[in-house]
């Protein structure tokens, strides 16, 4: 049976969707075409009908993954209108909602929704231009809100600052990942925590 344009796109979209969660679940070599089709309730055959190849759906799918991630700082970052009226800053503490959200055990936990840079990270490092591409596009979304954050407070350092806060963000995640010791992995998110919050304050 012949497929429609829109419901091939339906398709690609949910192969789309589901290869963002798998590859950062079991990195972009650690699961085959056959699997993730199948996962995607799709046979492989349909897969080069809407992909060049895997690269085109790793690059595809990190931009997706990336999106979203963008999407839960800026949601963690949006007063919300319902509890806060009317919506009030933290000048204070102006990363607490997106320390509070993204150095949480809970998004540690994450492996097949959390962060795609902690996951991919290593793995976009090997691959060729167009999964760096996606990435690149992601991390400097990801400075964009941390810059916005810190805009109204840190003058013109604030760009500076927004690229060490990430790398220490990132990389507390990722060590918090790869012990087992949950106290020294609770350790390394609480202390980069507080230094980026030293960061922005001192």
């Amino acid at each position: 049976m012949r497929v429609s344009r829109v419901q091939a796109e339906e398709n690609r979209q949910t192969v789309i969707n589901v290869a963002s969660r798998l590859f950062r679940e079991h990195g972009f070599d650690g699961i085959g075409l056959k699997d993730l089709m199948e996962a995607a309730g799709l046979t492989q055959g349909a897969f080069y009908k809407q992909f060049a190849s895997k690269e085109d759906l790793a690059a595809q799918a990190s931009t997706r993954a990336l999106e979203s991630a963008y999407d839960r700082w800026t949601a963690a970052t949006t007063p919300n209108m319902a509890t806060e009226n009317p919506p009030t800053a933290h000048p204070e503490d102006p990363l607490g909602p997106v320390i509070g959200f993204y150095l949480s055990a809970g998004h540690r936990e994450e492996k097949a929704d959390g962060c795609p840079i902690v996951a991919l990270g290593s793995d976009a490092a090997r691959h060729g231009v167009t999964v760096k591409a996606s990435f690149e596009a992601g991390i400097r979304a990801h400075l964009d809100v941390l810059e916005r954050l810190m805009s109204d407070t840190q003058g013109e350092e604030f760009r500076t600052k927004a690229m060490a806060i990430l790398s220490l963000m990132v990389g507390a995640l990722t060590l918090s990942r790869v012990v087992n010791d949950p106290t020294l992995a609770q350790g390394f998110l609480d202390t980069a925590a507080a230094q980026a919050r030293n960061m922005v304050t001192g």
